[in-house]
């Protein structure tokens, strides 16, 4: 039996324990930073796995170590996250969410369950293999300042030092059995913007005894729009973005404050720090300008994802060699964010993207959504797809 055919007998045989633990985890949500049953319970399923070599890093992180023949040869590194988000599942399956306004929205559930399965595949084949695989689960992927960050702090890519990094992603806009590639340039840097624009409060009848915020912070939020139309380069994704501005006045009352709040987002990390000072400088300028005073935070978020192109293209091929070309699809760039950029600044990553919609059974709703899910067929093509990857990795030159 070939190596491809073992690692896909493997998955089938797998699939009904991944199914377990996506029910299970799904069930039992925890938010970023707080997955300690989340954590426990991917250690307890690694040692009865067999799987000596697990630890703990960044609290609730888990690392753990497959070593095949000759384990000091190469290693390469599998990444999964576990945190979920503050959403109220209006699901009616059997393993709905049991935490009211907690939820695995954006498939952290599943992420964990393939590479549990992976781990379960290669750690059946490490006699087939050569080199060791690192197995990484980490937490708070959807809060600032990101899981990845504080389990690189904390050393996850030393000792062994993994040669690559793969990571997957739901994508509810892929159907079931397929997967997605981009090579280059994949998702966005983030960065939270918050504004504190203040005046002076009083009646709305009588503007000229007032320095009104409100009148201050739509000049600003007019003008901060230019910073991305006339001063980006053209060719370069940007996106800038408020989505909360609160007054607190009234028909009749000019408030003292006006607070906003918004996202910054683009693909170079150069123009990303020169925005931002642009930005800020804009903003108290012209606060200054009618009268008051604009207080102008950054939240410094995650890096833009790049992923390596040799990699994701040997990727891509390996893909289509186990699913078969007409299952792998390219993608385009996201303006989205993911903290498994933080791997890709350190090391020569592949971030790719895993099919799980259904139309014919209505499995259709994007993530961060309270009615999001997946067809579960995708825990098979996930969980054996992962470990393909990785031994076709260890493989190469």
């Amino acid at each position: 039996m070939s190596v491809k055919n073992k690692i896909q007998e493997l998955a089938q045989r797998e699939f009904e324990q991944v199914v377990r633990h996506r029910h299970h985890l799904h069930s039992h949500p925890e938010l970023s930073f707080e997955e300690v049953q989340t954590s426990l319970y991917v250690q307890q399923q690694l040692k009865s796995m067999g799987i000596a070599e697990v630890s703990v890093m960044a609290d609730t992180g888990v690392v753990a170590m497959i070593r095949g023949q000759h384990p000091e040869k190469k290693t390469v590194a599998l990444r999964a996250d576990m945190d979920a988000l503050p959403i109220q599942e209006t699901n009616e399956v059997s393993y709905k969410s049991t935490r009211p306004g907690v939820m695995h929205a954006c498939g952290h559930d599943v992420h964990t369950s393939c590479l549990l399965g992976a781990a379960s595949i290669l750690q059946q084949a490490r006699q087939d293999f050569e080199g060791s695989i690192k197995l990484i689960f980490q937490p708070g992927e959807e809060k600032i300042p990101g899981g990845a960050s504080l389990m690189i702090r904390d050393g996850v890519l030393q000792n062994p030092a993994p040669r690559h990094i793969l990571g997957q992603h739901v994508m509810p806009s892929i159907p079931v059995g397929k997967v997605g590639f981009k090579p280059g340039m994949y998702m966005a840097s983030a960065d939270e913007i918050y504004i504190t624009v203040k005046g002076k409060g009083g009646h709305a009848a009588m503007p000229d005894k007032n320095i009104d915020p409100i009148l201050i912070a739509s000049h600003i939020l007019v003008a901060l729009q230019q910073i991305v139309s006339r001063n980006c380069d053209p060719r370069l994704p940007c996106v800038l973005s408020f989505g909360k501005i609160v007054g607190m006045g009234a028909t009749n009352i000019i408030p003292d404050e006006v607070k906003i709040e918004g996202t910054f987002r683009t693909m170079d990390e150069n123009w990303r720090a020169e925005a931002k000072k642009k930005m800020k400088k804009m903003a108290e300028a012209i606060a200054e300008g009618m009268g008051g005073t604009c207080e102008f935070t950054i939240l410094q978020g995650y890096p833009f994802l790049r992923n390596a192109e040799d990699l994701t293209h040997r990727m891509k091929a390996a893909a289509i060699d186990f699913l078969g070309e007409e299952n792998v699809v390219d993608l385009d760039i996201w303006m989205a964010a993911e903290d498994f950029a933080f791997y890709t600044q350190q090391v020569d990553a592949c971030f790719y993207r895993l099919g799980v919609r259904n139309e014919a059974r209505g499995i259709t709703s994007g993530v961060h959504t309270s009615t999001f899910d997946i067809d579960e067929q995708a825990l098979l093509t996930g969980s054996g797809l992962m470990a393909w990857l990785a031994l076709q990795d260890l493989r190469s030159t």
